[in-house]
């Protein structure tokens, strides 16, 4: 018989950012204490949270805003963690070394100790999303994260949409996958395409709920961000984006737990029951089913090149 896991409390922090670094942070660390407050124990911050989503442009300037893991801002997070008892997942614009840059979530136990980093390894280059200009690739592979409250998977924004990523990460032992995002409309876009662009960031997360039996906590930013300089690949008709929030946590069944508006800063708070991943998995054996023999084939960019 299975012992009986504890249920935790996991608080998305959806918030707008300025150019002002440093009232980002304030704001982050204030929205860590208010959700401890509330009872949470496991705390995530959306993808470059310390900033504007500088990748709608390419500007070699906006590499100074990188910064060392464990550098300054996590030594601000890990006290925060220390004091409040809380784990704290925070998506940094890491400087590994000069030229080297990565999109990095680091993980932040409850007691203050830096456990490690996730990078991210899917990095998307679409309009007003220039992050292959910035970003190196990941290299650490699928992270699993053992806190003092739940095994937690980063993952990060675009990873959202690649299966492998979060079946790779259950595998490696994750209950609960937390994606910081940054994702939003196209203004101009938005009345005819946004209904269903939203709907399916949301239907793929939930898919890799019920596919591997975990938890998905997703945690996104909200406002209209349109940085000042410019740049050659910026459309004519460039508007910025408008990130849509709708941060959410869902079951490992694919249920909506809880769900924050598209329009405003929330603090959102979710408990979850680490047992139910043990009850759905024995009756949704799905990970038992896998033909491990049979997947050679995903290794290949296409077909059977």
């Amino acid at each position: 018989m299975s012992a009986k896991r504890k249920p935790c409390v996991v608080a998305m922090v959806q918030m707008s950012c300025t150019g002002d670094r440093a009232a980002n942070l304030q704001k982050a660390l204030q929205r860590i204490r208010q959700a401890a407050s509330d009872g949470a124990q496991i705390v995530c911050l959306q993808e470059l949270f310390s900033s504007l989503y500088f990748c709608q442009e390419e500007n070699p300037d906006w590499f100074d805003l990188a910064e060392p893991i464990p550098g300054p801002t996590t030594e601000e997070l890990s006290r925060v963690a220390r004091e409040l008892n809380v784990v704290v997942v925070a998506s940094l614009f890491e400087r590994r070394a000069a030229g080297i840059y990565h999109n990095t979530a680091a993980v932040i136990d409850a007691g203050g100790s830096l456990l490690g980093v996730y990078r991210k390894m899917h990095i998307p280059d679409d309009p007003l999303y220039y992050e292959k200009f910035y970003f190196t690739p990941g290299d650490l592979g699928f992270r699993v994260f053992k806190t003092r409250y739940a095994n937690i998977g980063p993952l990060v924004c675009w990873d959202q949409w690649y299966p492998e990523a979060a079946r790779l990460s259950a595998l490696n032992g994750a209950d609960l996958l937390v994606y910081p995002t940054a994702i939003g409309w196209h203004p101009g876009e938005k009345n005819e395409w946004g209904e269903r662009q939203l709907n399916a960031w949301q239907t793929m997360q939930r898919a890799h709920a019920i596919a591997n039996g975990v938890f998905v906590a997703a945690v996104n930013r909200v406002g209209l961000e349109q940085p000042l300089n410019g740049s050659p690949r910026r459309p004519a008709s460039y508007e910025g984006i408008q990130f849509w929030g709708h941060s959410f946590v869902c079951d490992p069944i694919g249920s909506v737990v809880q769900q924050a508006a598209s329009d405003r800063e929330e603090i959102l708070l979710a408990e979850i029951d680490l047992n139910m991943i043990e009850e759905v998995r024995r009756n949704w054996p799905f990970l038992r089913d896998r033909r491990i023999d049979a997947y050679d084939g995903i290794r290949n960019r296409f077909g059977d090149e």
